[in-house]
């Protein structure tokens, strides 16, 4: 027979877990655009703007690069993070600890996972943002010469970035600062 407060316990663990899959999936998902990004990343391409002026340069596929990288070290560090935790907490609930043995989650070092995994996501997203504009100025040309089809580009990207990104970072400082998890298993006895 199961501790009062048990079911209880799982089900917080349920919900952590899967607030953890979904930011691993999402980061699997940008990392598919970064490798998409490194696809552009050869010297020479031209833009279809008709100016030889507004053709990107070495730098900017350089810079495509760089951000690239980050990127994907930001992303690949939070997966990291969040398959740590879901994996310590999916072996300190299994069954076969569960006869004999008291499981406590520190609350402090499992809010310090989940804020390293939220922080390296967002950066993540910051330097694949930054490395879609370059890609952008690939192949539509610099941003300072003026081409509509470019300024238009920019403009949504950034818009519907950093509006995500707020809405995700409220979200998670929201759950940071309100939500208590606890997970405590009683001692069951032989």
């Amino acid at each position: 027979m199961a501790p009062p407060g048990d079911s209880d316990s799982s089900g917080k663990k349920s919900v952590v877990v899967t607030a953890l899959d979904g930011v691993i999936n999402v980061n699997a998902l940008f990392t598919i655009a970064i490798f998409v990004g490194l696809s552009l990343a050869s010297p020479g391409q031209r833009s279809l703007n008709s100016k030889e002026s507004c053709q990107p340069g070495i730098l900017t596929v350089k810079q495509l690069v760089i951000f690239e990288v980050l990127s994907f070290s930001f992303f690949l560090f939070s997966s990291l993070v969040a398959q740590a935790i879901k994996l310590s907490l999916n072996l300190l609930s299994s069954e076969e600890l569960a006869h004999g043995f008291s499981v406590v989650v520190n609350e402090k070092i499992l809010k310090a996972g989940m804020l390293m995994t939220a922080i390296s996501s967002v950066m993540g997203c910051l330097f694949l943002m930054i490395s879609m504009l370059n890609v952008i100025e690939i192949k539509t040309g610099m941003l300072f010469c003026g081409a509509k089809s470019t300024i238009i580009s920019v403009t949504f990207l950034i818009v519907l970035v950093v509006s995500g990104l707020l809405v995700y970072i409220s979200a998670a400082w929201y759950a940071f600062t309100h939500a208590r998890v606890h997970f405590h298993r009683q001692r069951t006895g032989l």
